[in-house]
């Protein structure tokens, strides 16, 4: 006998009910379902036996009302919701679970849909990266997602196998525009997978590099697998460390780069959210940029630079290394960050005699957060905590002393780099 007041949840679209799921479905007084689902449960043996209960809801919202107005009354129960595949992935499980608790749920899933997206292109998925591009079908209220399509691009690299679930606006054509316009490796090493349509009886399996799925139209619903393939992916490289890059790996001039180790310390210094907005002022060739981007690909990256040659440089490393959560400006501090976003973190690198300007407007623009600057001359260090200070921010510093080794003669000796101050101001 079910329980009262509970919420039977039932997967379909791939296989036959399960035994368990069957009788709890022939049971149930009220079946809720979309038209879509509607249409696929219409295939099961069950359809005929308890059609005149099927109560047909296409918006979220209007469901869970329904659900909350009916699951105490002993008319409705049991009460079933027919969901697509397996309803903790991606689907309406998580909901359910906030809105009404997990004690009041009984999930009985179906196949995922990535799951027979693999299976019928003969891959493995335990090594995939797997995400939603599905929002919702009103734009007015499409929900906030983990990950947005500019993100592709960068866990491609890091991955090197994607699987993603779509929807009308984030679709395979429009996925594969963004590789095109994003990615840096070459799209004859990549192939995507778009499989239509699955469990219907017009499903179909499209392959292809991304310049050929970008001129295509597929039917809904789908999921999308990208792959790379090839040597030289997901093994050795940059494209495969998420933390740790050269100084030789990142293009700048002159050595005018912030060096391994004091970038090492400056990044777990800052200590830097997996979302918001991270301003590099001064961001030279972007070396703390492209490494805070790469390792946050939610978090905004915004790079203030004045000279002309490195904002080349940071913008050859964005491309070089797939990066696209960094936006590049231009100018001089303080007046270039006068209607940007405002910050959750700042580091500064050069300030160009305009310390204290530059710190009195972020003062101004954060709320709670952390700045910090690296100094090289006493000056710098006694004028960044006299300034933080003024400005409310509670200041620590450390010196960074590093040597490193070089051959002379064959024998291995220490040569000392110069001392860098790490000040930082923290403010709430």
């Amino acid at each position: 006998m079910q329980a009262q007041n509970k919420i039977y949840v039932i997967g379909i679209g791939y296989r036959p009910l399960e035994k368990k799921a069957r009788d709890i479905l022939l049971n149930a007084k009220v079946i809720l379902t979309s038209d879509r689902l509607f249409e696929v449960f219409k295939r099961y043996d069950e359809y005929g036996t308890v059609k005149d209960r099927i109560k047909v809801i296409n918006k979220v919202p209007e469901t869970l009302a329904f659900i909350k107005d009916r699951i105490s009354h002993p008319e409705s129960q049991p009460l079933v919701l027919l969901a697509s595949g397996d309803p903790l992935f991606f689907g309406i499980g998580r909901k359910l679970s906030e809105e009404f608790g997990k004690d009041v749920l009984e999930i009985l899933p179906d196949l995922s849909s990535v799951q027979e997206a693999f299976a019928r292109i003969n891959e493995s998925w335990d090594d995939a990266f797997l995400m939603s591009l599905h929002g919702g079908p009103d734009p007015a209220k499409r929900r906030k997602l983990p990950y947005e399509m500019h993100d592709i691009p960068f866990l491609l690299e890091q991955h090197g196998k994607i699987a993603i679930l779509t929807d009308k606006v984030n679709n395979p054509s429009e996925i594969a525009k963004t590789i095109n316009s994003e990615l840096r490796t070459p799209n004859s090493k990549l192939v995507m997978s778009v499989c239509e349509r699955l469990g219907y009886t017009d499903e179909k399996i499209t392959r292809g590099t991304p310049e050929e799925i970008a001129v295509m139209s597929f039917s809904e619903p789908n999921v999308v697998i990208v792959m790379k393939q090839g040597p030289g992916f997901g093994g050795q490289g940059p494209e495969s460390i998420r933390f740790g890059l050269k100084e030789d790996e990142i293009d700048h001039a002159r050595g005018l780069i912030t060096k391994d180790e004091v970038r090492a310390v400056t990044l777990h210094t800052l200590r830097l959210p997996k979302t918001g907005v991270f301003w590099d002022v001064g961001a030279g060739s972007g070396s703390i940029s492209i490494e805070a981007a790469r390792l946050f690909p939610r978090l905004t990256v915004v790079s203030v630079e004045k000279d002309d040659e490195q904002v080349k440089h940071i913008s050859a490393n964005k491309m070089k290394f797939g990066v696209s959560n960094i936006e590049i400006v231009q100018g001089t501090a303080p007046d270039a960050l006068h209607g940007l976003q405002a910050p959750d973190r700042v580091f500064i690198g050069g300030s160009g005699g305009s310390l204290d300007e530059i710190i009195g407007y972020i003062q101004e623009r954060m709320q709670n957060g952390v700045i910090v600057i690296n100094a090289v001359t006493i000056e710098t260090l006694n004028q960044a905590i006299a300034r933080l200070e003024k400005r409310g921010f509670a200041v620590k510093v450390s010196e960074i002393s590093v040597s490193r080794s070089k051959l002379i003669a064959g024998k291995r000796h220490m040569s000392a780099q110069n001392p860098i101050f790490i000040v930082t101001g923290e403010k709430g």
